[in-house]
């Protein structure tokens, strides 16, 4: 008897941990508990397979820049230049300097700006925490940059509907991350370590906000992503 009474009290305390568990905050639909260790937990959403933090685990905004701040992003720096160079090579390869850009989310060392601005193009810089220009949101552009920045989303519906409207008609969003893709186990996966990744995409993430977004296309190489409008 008294068993089954802790038995019972068992399922029902995982009933009300299932019942707490937030839903997706990129499409909203169901979570299930993905990791869960001492100093990390995910969520992994059942509908769009997303992986994210549960919000009473993130930083505060103070917490997050200050974290931001340790970075040591010289923009002179090759080997920074050449983390980048993804975007740069691509926006290079698919864009003339005459085109207008917005580099979103550009932090402390805005190095993706300088290297086109050193080729001759017309690009501008916003970051929520170094380069708050609000103005800058509402123009558009000929593609946005987007590197190492979607996995800090607290609200990747909303930042995802930012950034489409900031895109020109055949205009292109350029995104940098590491893409969860089963290549080692989550829990000893070195990505998911970082407190200010709060939201990590799959390739099937990825093709959700294709459709929803309505983007024309999605090309996915390795660690660059490229949404065309």
């Amino acid at each position: 008897m008294e068993f089954k009474c802790f038995e019972y009290f068992l399922t029902s305390i995982g009933y009300l941990c299932k019942m707490n568990l937030e839903n997706c905050p990129l499409c909203k639909g169901e979570a299930e508990v993905f990791c869960e260790k001492p100093k990390h937990l995910f969520y992994k959403c059942t509908n769009c397979e997303g992986i994210f933090r549960p919000q009473h685990t993130f930083l505060t905004a103070e917490e997050e820049k200050a974290h931001y701040e340790k970075h040591n992003n010289d923009v002179f720096d090759e080997r920074y230049q050449n983390f980048v160079s993804p975007i740069v090579d691509a926006i290079l390869q698919d864009f003339n300097p005459e085109a207008k850009g917005l580099d979103f989310g550009s932090g402390t060392g805005p190095v993706i700006s300088k290297m086109l601005k050193d080729k001759g193009y017309h690009i501008q810089n916003y970051d929520l925490f170094f380069a708050n220009d609000l103005v800058l949101l509402k123009e558009k552009y000929n593609y946005v940059s987007c590197c190492e920045v979607m996995e800090h989303f607290h609200q990747p519906y909303k930042e995802f509907e930012l950034l489409k409207s900031l895109i020109l008609s055949k205009g292109k969003l350029y995104c940098k991350t590491e893409v969860f893709n089963n290549q080692k186990a989550f829990e000893n996966w070195y990505y998911k370590d970082d407190f200010t990744h709060v939201f990590i995409y799959q390739p099937q993430t990825l093709e959700w906000i294709k459709k929803e977004f309505h983007f024309s296309n999605l090309v996915i190489k390795e660690k660059l992503i490229v949404f065309e409008n």
